[in-house]
């Protein structure tokens, strides 16, 4: 079982920067598959980035050279760094952990004005 809690969202200008932190009750090394997803209102919840247990990450392309999702295996904690920040990047974020099922955190707000 992984507990996930999100951190570090808030409200920026367009333009703007946020780091958001996912903290893990256990170690996230053995995990294959840690990611980003975000749902806005009235909208349905999408991958915004992926990392995987080989190294690899995977973007979605609205946020490609934007954002970047890192792992830090030692602090058992998984980041995505956001850059660039856009209105239309205001959602919902939610870190999700792929270890026999799907483990969710409680979500953290992020909102970008124009």
């Amino acid at each position: 079982q992984v507990q996930l809690v999100e951190s570090g969202g808030g409200s920026v200008q367009a333009g703007g920067s946020l780091r958001l932190s996912c903290a893990a009750s256990r170690s996230i090394f053995s995990i294959n598959f840690l990611g980003w997803y975000r749902q806005a209102p009235g909208k349905q919840r999408e991958l915004v980035a992926a990392s995987t247990g080989g190294g690899s990450t995977n973007y979605a392309e609205s946020v490609k050279g934007r954002f970047t999702i890192s792992r830090d295996n030692a602090k058992n904690t998984v980041y995505l760094q956001m850059n660039s920040l856009k209105p239309e990047d205001t959602a919902v974020y939610f870190c999700m952990a792929l270890a026999g099922r799907d483990y969710w955190g409680q979500g953290t707000q992020v909102t970008v004005s124009s």
